[in-house]
């Protein structure tokens, strides 16, 4: 049997490029688990997609159901609507975070999850918690570089 695991998700930026966090939900049964982290100079496209990746790397169960809920449009109709696959081919030709990409792939890959758009702030109890996350990750003093943004500017 299949573990299920619910997987919210969030990102932002002070500014586009700015101060810019994610803030990830897990939870599967009676487990819930809240991961966010921030960086220096980044962007909101970028904490998205990172929000994604780490919710994913931080799922132990090998043969888990996932399902992931983001307000993230670029995340969502990327994955769904096969944009990605397309990058792939022609190499991310033009196209940003690359980096971030290639290390979602062979996630997709592993889990297959399942996507479902939420409008962000529309009261969603938890997809606001992993906005309050972001926001307060990328409040936080003293942030790391987000290397692959900063290598691609």
């Amino acid at each position: 049997m299949k573990t299920k695991i619910t997987v919210y998700t969030d990102g932002s930026s002070r500014g586009n490029p700015g101060p810019g966090g994610y803030g990830v939900v897990l939870q599967s049964g009676p487990y819930y688990k809240e991961l966010s982290a921030g960086y220096r100079l980044t962007t909101n496209n970028r904490m998205e997609l990172l929000a994604v990746i780490v919710a994913l790397e931080a799922i132990k169960a090998e043969q888990a159901e996932v399902t992931v809920y983001s307000d993230s449009k670029y995340v969502v109709d990327s994955i769904t609507l096969g944009w990605v696959f397309g990058w792939v081919k022609n190499r991310f030709k033009d196209k940003k975070n690359k980096d971030l990409w290639m290390r979602y792939l062979p996630l997709h890959q592993k889990f297959k999850p399942q996507y479902v758009w939420v409008k962000g702030h529309a009261s969603i109890p938890l997809n606001e918690r992993c906005d309050r996350l972001a926001t307060a990750a990328a409040d936080s003093p003293d942030l790391p570089a987000d290397e692959g943004y900063e290598r691609e500017m």
